[in-house]
């Protein structure tokens, strides 16, 4: 094969990677419309489902951490297919479940391969672009990401109610084996440099650690679990946390490699940037509720209304890159962080009353800063680390990425807990009857509350160099510059 034909099938990589992560991504997000009908079949109530959400969430956590070392024992392209493989099996597994208890353990086999599949896809494609390409390349892989949580509910429910839930899961397949073909014919199988030990100790820590901490933002959400419980699993994890990062930096092979912190734009991406994800989370989560309990809407409408945010996010890729070539990585990391701010608090400003038009164009500027901010983390975060980092960088990233994603619906569900508790409504311990009634004013403070948090997180991309990402092409007339 010559190097141009070697080129041209390398050009197809993001969008591969892309199109598991939307599969993996929207399967997250399509099973929240299905439950009711999914507990009908299994003869259950609804909450008794959500033990194989949080398992398949847990098992993520454990399993993320050692995407990285496995990628680089075995091959990037081997375990990639391999994960692609496990997570449509999984899928079809969860398709034919007949119990609770066969949903769960499909569940589990399906977060095996998504910890697996989305880290190592990101690295592939890090590892086979330039970066003075790199823009792109991270802009198509991220809109999975962001496209996924807005449109998966709205696929989800016509699915639920003009098919049968078990095609939430089957539809995966045929995506699952073009994926694979794919893989199998252009992606390359790259390992490690070194052939480093697994570290066991770092393995347990993380897991344990990671284990908790998504637990317990997972019992916050739920109205009827004692805070303090959930409060508790938060705490634990957090020592554990602290625990693997001395560990991680007295290790010469850690699991999780936590020296590329010291990157600085590594470091403002991920820690600045899980706060501002944390906040733009809470608004998928917060709006439909404010929607349907608020406003009184159908889950349908709701849905129609939501979409104006799914089109904010995909309009803003059209303009993502000239944005970032024109004003540069840091004044649109903080400058977009304060304007998604100003609208999660415009969102709390909506009533029944609120003009249509207004709602829409309030969810579509949403929708735009949202996209541009989680594209513009993204890419730069990979603008200073070097060759031999790109692995534990992109495991790392993973990481946070989906602690954030539990967290910010977890902040949201929390935020309405103590709003309602200040209102005089539900008990900040766990409602009796295990159900939360939320008035608009509840919706209102619980949208202050992200909106405050997203414009906060903006002060941390101060930290940012001006010239942050212009090797990427960031900056005026994006033209890379030479450090």
């Amino acid at each position: 094969m010559t190097a141009g034909q070697n080129s041209s099938r390398l050009h197809w990589l993001p969008f591969i990677v892309a199109a598991t992560f939307f599969m993996e991504y929207l399967d997250t997000t399509i099973i929240a419309t299905a439950l009711p009908q999914m507990a009908q079949a299994f003869k259950v109530g609804p909450n008794e489902l959500s033990l194989g959400m949080t398992a398949y969430m847990l098992t993520l956590a454990v399993f993320i951490p050692i995407s990285g070392w496995v990628a680089d024992r075995l091959g990037s392209r081997t375990v990639f297919g391999s994960a692609i493989v496990i997570f449509t099996l999984a899928s079809v597994l969860c398709g034919i479940s007949g119990s609770v208890f066969e949903f769960t353990a499909a569940r589990i086999l399906q977060g095996m391969g998504g910890a697996l599949m989305v880290p190592v896809g990101r690295l592939i494609v890090v590892r086979n672009t330039s970066k003075d390409k790199l823009m792109k390349a991270i802009s198509t892989i991220t809109w999975p990401a962001i496209v996924a949580p807005v449109v998966g509910p709205s696929l989800g429910g016509f699915i639920t109610t003009y098919f049968s839930w078990h095609w939430i899961f089957l539809i995966n397949v045929p995506f699952g084996i073009a994926a694979l073909i794919a893989v199998l014919s252009i992606v390359p199988n790259e390992r490690g440099n070194q052939r480093k030990p697994l570290d066991m100790v770092g393995f347990f820590l993380s897991g344990t650690a990671l284990t908790s901490l998504l637990y317990g933002t997972e019992l916050a959400s739920h109205a009827e679990t004692n805070l303090l419980v959930a409060v508790m699993f938060i705490v634990v994890g957090i020592v554990l946390g602290v625990f693997s990062y001395r560990h991680g930096m007295r290790r010469e092979h850690p699991l999780l490699d936590y020296s590329t912190l010291k990157v600085t734009t590594f470091n403002v991406t991920v820690v600045a940037g899980s706060f501002t994800r944390i906040g733009i989370e809470a608004v998928p989560y917060l709006l439909p509720l404010l929607f349907q309990i608020g406003f009184g809407l159908s889950a349908f409408h709701s849905g129609l209304l939501l979409l104006a945010s799914a089109l904010g996010n995909l309009g803003m890729k059209m303009f993502t890159t000239r944005v970032l070539q024109r004003f540069g990585f840091r004044r649109v990391a903080l400058n977009n962080a304060a304007i998604a701010g100003v609208f999660v608090l415009a969102c709390g400003l909506l009533t029944a009353t609120t003009p249509v038009p207004v709602v829409l164009m309030t969810i579509f500027i949403y929708g735009l800063s949202r996209s541009m901010q989680f594209t513009t983390l993204a890419t730069l975060a990979y603008a200073d680390v070097s060759e031999a980092q790109k692995s534990a960088a992109s495991t790392l990233w993973s990481v946070a990425q989906q602690m954030t994603i539990g967290m910010g619906i977890a902040f949201g569900a929390l935020a309405l807990r103590v709003a309602s508790y200040f209102n005089g409504g539900a008990d900040i311990a766990g409602t009796a009857g295990g159900e939360a009634h939320f008035s608009v004013t509840d919706f209102h403070w619980a949208f202050a509350m992200a909106g405050l948090l997203t414009l906060c997180s903006a002060l941390g991309y101060r930290g940012l160099a001006k010239d942050a990402g212009d090797n990427l092409g960031g900056g005026v007339r994006g033209a890379p510059k030479n450090r």
